[in-house]
């Protein structure tokens, strides 16, 4: 290599990692002002921006966590109650239907397809009020059943996993189980499944997070406050009077409530970049 040519690759590291710094620094910026807001009192932040933290962060904390009114670590129970349920039966359930389209052959296979993409382009606001109905006359109103069990079906994330499984499951692999004398579910959950840990953990955390921020159809299915989730009680802090609500508070619950998502990233993160296939073969 001549000098020339480690002179170009070290301006081009140098380029890039510039790059990412300045990336790295517009992600991270807004997670900072975040927490510096927290440890301000309410009357500081009414007086503009500041870059350093201040000294309210126990107070806004404990006057948070000691407000009768606002429940938040049932709220917080509650949204990990619903985001944890609601991201393991998407990611399973989306996978199983996927893996059923991908392996076997049917007469209306592509009809199937074709029904549940058309299902993606449907926005939940469409179907609110038939929702609402429905749930109300099945005796589920105001639980938190209606805000997990519908995401078993998610045709966005069925797509996914199904793309996934047409780069990645070869069907020899498949035939070989069935050969073997391995049955259909557990070729699936012995096979398939750990096959797909990268698609199921990116989609589990975007489900999560998802569900997490939720707040259009928890707002239209729950009354009770013992069981609202983290958006709607975040909502509640500012209450009817703009004059009277507490940026302190709503600062700290956020950042409270940020907290399981950053865990959740953390722990299925390392999915993200592992074996496309975990030693299984390809065509």
């Amino acid at each position: 290599m001549t000098a020339k040519s480690k002179g170009e690759n070290f301006r081009r590291s140098i380029l890039a990692h510039i790059v990412l710094i300045i990336l790295s620094f517009m992600c991270l910026f807004f997670f900072y002002i975040l927490f510096i807001n927290a440890t301000h009192s309410h009357s500081e932040l009414q007086k503009g921006f500041s870059a350093l933290p201040g000294g309210s962060l126990i107070k806004n904390f404990k006057s948070v966590a000691n407000d009768g009114t606002f429940p938040m670590i049932k709220g917080i129970l509650n949204s990990l109650i619903v985001s944890g349920c609601s991201a393991a039966i998407c990611t399973y359930f989306s996978s199983l239907t996927a893996y059923g389209l991908f392996v076997y052959d049917f007469k209306v296979k592509k009809a199937a397809f074709t029904f549940i993409m058309a299902i993606l382009v449907m926005p939940t606001q469409v179907t609110a009020m038939g929702f609402l109905r429905l749930i109300t006359n099945m005796g589920m109103y105001d639980s938190l059943l209606p805000l997990i069990i519908p995401s078993i079906a998610s045709p966005a994330v069925f797509y996914f996993m199904y793309s996934y499984l047409q780069s990645s499951l070869p069907i020899s692999l498949v035939e070989a189980a069935r050969i073997d004398g391995s049955g259909e579910f557990r070729t699936f959950n012995q096979i398939a499944l750990p096959i797909m840990k990268p698609a199921i953990a990116v989609q589990a955390i975007f489900t999560f997070v998802g569900s997490w921020n939720n707040y259009f159809v928890p707002a239209l299915v729950i009354q009770s406050k013992d069981k609202m989730t983290v958006p709607i009680l975040v909502a509640t802090l500012r209450g009817a009077d703009y004059m009277n609500f507490d940026m302190g508070k709503i600062y700290m619950m956020i950042t409270v409530a940020i907290i399981p998502i950053i865990i959740v990233y953390l722990l299925l993160s390392k999915y993200i970049i592992a074996g496309v296939t975990l030693g299984g073969v390809k065509e």
